[in-house]
């Protein structure tokens, strides 16, 4: 079941310094005292940042809204797959807000929506946006048919085990008033190259299952995993399809997981920097070979990783 910024709008370009302004200023200083400058190539501005998580308006993908100014952090919420609202990550700061959304793999292309809430007891306003279409690859799996063609006790297992995840990952911890981070790029936790990416339609053993909920990087068992982000551990476990497994929680809903790991070396409750060791890569759960899959997750829809990360 592999199933805490700025406003993140474009920054403006930085201002002229008050020597370059008087420059412009006065005509006659500039041809006076730096006559070549008139005939200088302009020189290339400098690449604009890049805002993490990037947008991506397709099933399992991210949206970004901007909301305005505003004196206190805006409430949005969207709705889950039983029509119940969902708490939305939203950042920035009193000049500017923006709602950071969730796409679900299961969303239809087509018109959809946030809700803003309204502070001053009038209407809710709508947040819209479009999905676009995207078809995924399908990967076919040979894995040991104990975890397809699950026995009487392991789907017992299964369904336990799917409903405590169901509780961690409703997991929303409000940041506290004040804190600002000023990126959620996030570091790959372990270094290796990307064995399967996000959104597969999964295969095994001839039989259709969920699609990928995550990014699978090949390691070798034993290989270090760091966190991508600070965070508080919220869950550890041995899973059925799993494996050894750590949850994270960033703030506002945005979690994270690692799953197949031979070694846990955190517990619930501690709070972790980015960067720092919290287990070790291994082959455990329901896998052809060691590697570790890592999902992301906003407003309780997981989404593709790839959207944090600069480009492999």
């Amino acid at each position: 079941m592999p199933h805490p910024l700025r406003p993140l709008s474009t920054p403006p370009t930085p201002s002229m310094s008050r020597r370059t302004a008087l420059l412009a200023a006065g005509g006659g200083l500039l041809s006076l005292h730096a006559p070549g400058l008139l005939h200088a190539k302009p020189q290339a501005r400098p690449a604009e940042p890049t805002v993490w998580p990037q947008a991506l308006l397709v099933p399992g993908g991210v949206a970004r809204l901007p909301l305005g100014p505003a004196a206190t952090r805006p409430v949005v919420h969207t709705l889950g797959a039983k029509g119940e609202p969902l708490p939305v990550l939203v950042l920035g700061d009193a000049a500017g807000w923006t709602a950071v959304v969730g796409i679900p793999l299961a969303a239809a292309p087509g018109p959809a929506h946030a809700t803003l809430q309204s502070t001053k007891g009038g209407a809710a306003r709508e947040l819209p946006y479009t999905v676009a279409p995207k078809k995924y690859k399908e990967q076919h799996l040979t894995v040991s048919p104990r975890t397809v063609d699950l026995s009487p006790e392991d789907q017992a297992r299964y369904e336990r085990e799917r409903d405590h995840q169901a509780l961690v990952m409703a997991t929303f911890t409000e940041q506290p008033a004040g804190q600002a981070i000023d990126s959620l790029r996030m570091r790959v936790p372990v270094p290796g190259r990307r064995s399967s990416s996000f959104g597969l339609r999964r295969v095994f053993n001839g039989q259709a299952r969920n699609p990928h909920s995550g990014m699978d990087i090949a390691a070798p068992t034993g290989t270090p995993i760091l966190s991508p982000l600070p965070a508080r551990v919220i869950d550890t476990g041995e899973y059925f399809f799993n494996g050894g497994t750590v949850w994270l929680d960033h703030g506002q809903g945005l979690l994270s997981m690692v799953c197949h790991l031979s070694a846990i070396d955190v517990k619930v409750g501690d709070v972790l920097a980015a960067g720092q060791r919290l287990g070790a890569v291994g082959a455990t759960g329901r896998v052809t070979g060691p590697h570790l899959h890592w999902g992301v997750m906003l407003n309780r829809t997981m989404v593709d990783p790839a959207l944090f990360v600069p480009a492999a």
